[in-house]
């Protein structure tokens, strides 16, 4: 069972006092919390593409570049790489060079995108949103099979037996498909034999379970060997020392974030008993003491099928100690009592 962090670096205004914390001091906070991360133990560490105001990292693989020589056993992945409107090329060749620099700690998140922002900025028509993720993921993945690459597609000049470098130190060079829960494209996922990574950031994480179950079998149905294939959350929350701490930190900025989004999207308004609701045992909110969240993992890993498990926090901005705080709880408490129960029941599991 891995255990780590994810985050889009927010720069969103601080709900308790308006201001705005700068892209630049942001970005340097982050790098603090890969290492920290890296220092208490944790598996992995992902950093989400964004290109707006609000969000400081538009390219993941630089940021975390700058946390890898710094660290040492921690992964480092993209959550997600927005390959829709990016080009394989470069994304394989940043995260060749992002492996290279951690000496094999390198993974690609590859995902359409929940966020349509950079497909205006990069020129591309929302109206091949899916068909651009297709193309695209299938010239990645030659590029990731083959040194020289022979490709020809709709939405990007062909390549005639051209090589592609730097190459990684891991090969393969680790793609996970990164997905909002619809069957087509776990399934997808499956078929091609990635690693997936749903992200449950609302309603029951339970009902995510059935998903899980038809990407093992469209994995099995293509001739995968679906022991060797990794399912991952993505799941907002944060830890302190007590549920009471936990929630007055965290409700506010996550109640502000969620608002400023749902008017984008049409969601309905986000209130305290909306989070409540979410951060109850069978809710998508990981929120609370490290008892708490552990017991929640647990839970996840025992019922849906999770093999690593990624907090995302902060939900909006929070102040970096208290980041910094909800990183060294979960390497220090909340993971060793995940992995300790996991171990036995993984070993019971077995004997049955």
């Amino acid at each position: 069972m891995e255990i780590g962090i994810s985050t889009f670096v927010e720069t969103t205004p601080d709900v308790h006092t308006g201001k705005v914390i700068s892209h630049a001091e942001r970005l340097r906070e982050v790098v603090e919390e890969i290492i920290l991360a890296d220092q208490v133990g944790l598996d992995v560490f992902g950093v989400g593409e964004h290109h707006r105001k609000d969000y400081a990292a538009s390219s993941p693989a630089v940021l975390l570049a700058a946390a890898a020589p710094q660290t040492k056993r921690i992964r480092l992945t993209s959550a997600v790489s927005v390959l829709s409107s990016d080009d394989p090329v470069r994304v394989f060749q940043d995260f060749a060079m992002l492996d290279g620099i951690s000496n094999g700690r390198a993974e690609i998140m590859a995902g359409r995108g929940s966020f349509i922002e950079s497909f205006p900025l990069f020129g591309y028509d929302l109206n091949d949103y899916h068909e651009l993720f297709e193309e695209k993921l299938e010239l990645l993945l030659k590029i990731r099979e083959s040194e020289k690459v022979t490709w020809n597609g709709k939405h990007r000049p062909a390549l005639n037996n051209l090589g592609v470098y730097p190459r990684p130190v891991q090969e393969p060079l680790p793609v996970w498909i990164g997905s909002g829960g619809t069957p087509q494209s776990v399934a997808r996922a499956g078929q091609l034999g990635l690693p997936l990574v749903l992200a449950i950031i609302g309603g029951r994480p339970l009902q995510f379970a059935p998903l899980v179950q038809l990407y093992k079998r469209s994995a099995a149905q293509s001739g995968h060997d679906i022991s060797k294939l990794a399912v991952a959350s993505h799941s907002h929350g944060f830890i302190a020392e007590s549920n009471e701490v936990a929630c007055e930190k965290f409700f506010p900025p996550t109640q502000q974030a969620m608002n400023v989004l749902g008017r984008e999207r049409g969601w309905g308004y986000y209130d305290r008993a909306a989070f409540d609701a979410a951060r109850s045992f069978e809710g998508a909110l990981y929120v609370g003491d490290p008892d708490t969240v552990a017991q929640k993992i647990i839970h996840l890993r025992k019922n849906v099928g999770i093999t690593r498990f990624m907090l995302h926090v902060p939900v909006g901005t929070m102040p970096h100690e208290d980041v910094m705080k909800a990183i060294e709880l979960l390497g220090t408490k909340v993971a060793p009592l995940v992995r300790e129960e996991i171990a036995k029941w993984e070993a019971d599991e077995e004997i049955k």
